[in-house]
């Protein structure tokens, strides 16, 4: 509480490089090897101090030996699924594992994997980063949507959490549900750059109208996207036959895959792309201490060869989450930049969004115990 002043912080373990080495790894040699180049510290003449230099790099792998196995869990009709890997696109790749896909295209007919968020930080990273990584292309892309999200992206009232819903979104709002259109528009327009036909799911609230629903289908079909309702909530499996159809109707017609740019691609001509192409900003502006790592990193081949794994808030296209809709006319800025060369990224950080802050100077953690008569734990609340 007295002693050396620091400014520190923590990455939960979804955002943390170890997360994306079990995303991204193909197998266990893979991950062995991936563990060694994680970058941990930097010495005074600024050399790199990676795991394997602290020879902790096969400690490690041996904690995530069971780790890199995918967890067989099933529906409540009975079909199965891996859940492997993190799910935060927001701060990190936010991918299923290669692994369990791996896997499960082995398996069945039709295998359905998981991105993090929207198309602009979850699919922009399966896109431009696993796909790269695992070899596999899809044969089409799911975007779900609510007639609820797209009236908030339209101009409805902020949703708090534990307050009840504004009338807007329990009550018919043509209006709105068609001014937040626009932001559906932008996520199958960034489907559709990678050469992938999008489908448009309409996630189904009881409070839903026809007209709502039609009006969301008939834009989705006129920017070049399959769309279907689903109330699997309501019917189960049964209540998804729609769109299971449209996802095999989708995946039947032909497409040319392309990602949006290639390794050989210096790194801030890569942002640049991702930030006009995918969240449609004018262009980019970089703090000083971003482009002075950038242009270390471009004269590195190794780093140069390194995917390009941004971290942006889920909540906006933009880097402010309060910004809903399709923002037009604005700047990305990049604060920062760090490199996982275990998992084999360059990762800018836009915004003010933070991984995780440190703890204060008299942390929750202190009053945190287990009683040991009655095994409870006790001072979490």
């Amino acid at each position: 509480m007295d002693g050396f002043e620091m400014e520190s912080g923590f990455a939960i373990s979804v955002s943390s490089e170890v997360m994306a080495i079990l995303a991204v790894a193909k197998d266990l040699a893979d991950m062995r090897k991936r563990m060694a180049k994680i970058v941990v510290a930097y010495d005074k003449k600024g050399g790199e101090v990676t795991a394997a230099d602290l020879e902790v790099d096969g400690a490690m792998t041996a904690w995530m030996l069971e780790a890199i196995n995918p967890n067989l869990l099933q529906t409540i009709e009975g079909q199965p699924i891996f859940v492997h890997a993190g799910p935060f696109a927001n701060i990190a790749i936010g991918q299923s594992s290669i692994i369990a896909d791996e896997i499960g295209t082995k398996l069945v007919d039709y295998h359905i994997t998981e991105s993090g968020f929207g198309a602009d930080v979850g699919f922009e990273k399966f896109w431009n980063l696993k796909c790269r990584m695992s070899g596999l292309v899809p044969h089409t892309v799911v975007i779900v949507a609510t007639i609820r999200a797209l009236k908030m992206h339209g101009g409805g009232p902020a949703v708090k959490p534990g307050a009840a819903l504004s009338e807007e979104y329990t009550k018919e709002n043509i209006g709105l549900v068609e001014k937040g259109c626009e932001n559906l528009i932008a996520h199958i327009e960034t489907v559709k750059k990678s050469g992938i036909m999008p489908v448009v799911c309409i996630n189904s609230f009881y409070t839903d109208t026809k007209s709502e629903i039609e009006i969301v289908r008939k834009i989705a079909e006129q920017n070049g996207a399959l769309c279907a309702v689903s109330q699997h909530w309501l019917r189960g499996g049964d209540g998804a036959r729609e769109l299971a159809e449209a996802v095999i109707s989708a995946s039947e017609e032909k497409h040319e895959f392309k990602f949006l740019y290639e390794l050989t691609t210096p790194q801030r001509q890569r942002i640049e792309l991702i930030a006009k192409e995918v969240y449609g900003a004018d262009g980019v502006e970089y703090a000083p201490m971003a482009l002075e790592k950038l242009k270390t990193m471009e004269a590195d081949a190794e780093i140069q060869k390194l995917g390009t794994c941004m971290v942006k808030t889920h909540l906006s296209i933009s880097h402010d989450p309060n910004i809903k809709g399709r923002p037009k006319g604005w700047t990305l800025p990049v604060r920062d930049v760090m490199v996982y060369k275990g998992a084999g990224f360059v990762v800018p950080v836009a915004g003010d969004i933070k991984l995780m802050p440190g703890t204060a100077s008299n942390p929750g953690f202190r009053n945190v115990d287990v009683d040991v008569e009655t095994g409870k734990v006790k001072g979490l609340f």
